[in-house]
């Protein structure tokens, strides 16, 4: 007696087979072929076209711009105080564009979070609380700032979450009324920090590098772990994949894209603080465009815009290119203007790169 299939069902030999598909691969009978393994150029593509390839393309172009930097400046490129130098501005960035890579891998997109970093230093720096930081403790400074970071990321998340404002007009909103606060707050003038103990601490350096850059290295090995282990990281990916999906799997898409606003105000809010210790100065000025250098960062370092795939890994390459690219200019006496003609074509270079992948990717 012949086994008939229930309607709606095929059998396992109907089913084509899919190159990537092992596991179906194995079940197709004799057109099966991937029992012997991948083929080493299928492998080979795989790998190049991943996360890994990618990684080692940003790690490649950063010793190009290494070498174009020693032929051009010598020892003053090469030198350990310059390596510092390129290391703390990277800190500053790349903190900045942890926080975005979340945000844009989540399908959204945060341009307040320069204007939130010059706010948060100018309220952390107000006479006020630095009274209350030294008859207390220091770390009132940085309570302060991480404080107003994620109450403006929250106020970016509810309008966008629940408030069903598009995520480019909120947060150019807070990036206007953030940068206009920090100004009357100030009275346009510079506040500096005068906290011994905050600047001991956050000054210092540990074991020869500054205390910057271990904070810039911490953070990022946070944001590793949440986005690659937790459940956290999956539904970020979800949401900016398909939200409709998420929702439909049970994912509360609104309360979670509220959490990715506050989290890229807490890394606006760090940087305020390292921005603090590296000026020793609040000001309405601080963190100006830098919006644009995280976002900069993030496509460099291979997150997609449309959001659905991120790298954090990538993002930390992309802030030390960045700041790399920006000493060599300096070093070479290039005018802000030519770098930012620089800047604006390598953004587009990563844009159109980033486009022919995903172009790629959808065709396999």
């Amino acid at each position: 007696m012949s086994e008939q299939t229930p309607p709606g069902l095929a059998t396992a030999g109907s089913i084509p087979p899919d190159p990537d598909d092992p596991v179906r691969m194995q079940r197709t009978g004799p057109t099966a072929t991937a029992s012997h393994g991948p083929s080493p150029s299928g492998a080979w593509r795989r790998l190049v076209a991943g996360g890994a390839g990618r990684n080692l393309g940003l790690v490649v172009a950063l010793l190009l711009i290494c070498a174009v930097g020693v032929a051009t400046a010598g020892e003053r490129f090469a030198s350990v105080d310059n390596l510092m130098t390129i290391l703390r501005l990277a800190a500053i960035y790349g903190v900045l564009a942890i926080g975005m890579t979340f945000v844009i891998t989540g399908g959204g997109i945060d341009l307040s979070v320069g204007s939130v970093l010059g706010l948060s230093t100018v309220w952390a720096s107000t006479l006020a609380t630095q009274t209350m930081a030294r008859e207390t403790h220091w770390a009132v400074i940085v309570f302060t700032a991480l404080a107003v970071g994620v109450v403006a990321g929250l106020v970016n998340g509810v309008l966008i979450a629940y408030g069903k404002v598009v995520a480019f007009i909120a947060t150019l909103a807070m990036l206007v009324a953030a940068r206009g606060l920090a100004e009357v707050i100030a009275n346009r003038r510079t506040q500096i920090v005068d906290v011994p103990a905050f600047l001991d601490v956050f000054r210092a350096d540990v074991l020869g590098v500054s205390v910057l850059v271990w904070i810039f290295v911490v953070v990022a090995v946070a944001a590793w772990v949440v986005f690659n282990r937790t459940t956290f990281g999956r539904r970020t990916l979800a949401v900016g994949g398909n939200p409709e999906a998420a929702r439909l799997a049970g994912i509360d898409v609104r309360r979670h894209t509220m959490w990715l606003y506050a989290l890229s105000g807490l890394t606006a809010g760090i940087a305020g603080v390292m921005m603090l210790a590296r000026t020793t100065a609040g000001s309405s000025t601080n963190g100006q465009l830098y919006e644009l250098e995280a976002i900069a960062i993030v496509v460099i370092g291979g997150t997609l815009l449309a959001g659905g795939r991120g790298t954090i890994v990538g993002t930390v390459i992309g802030a030390v290119i960045f700041a790399t690219l920006a000493n060599v200019f300096t070093q070479n006496n290039l005018s802000i203007s030519a770098q930012s003609v620089a800047k604006g074509a390598i953004i587009v270079v990563a844009v159109l790169l980033q486009q022919r992948f995903a172009a790629r990717h959808r065709s396999t």
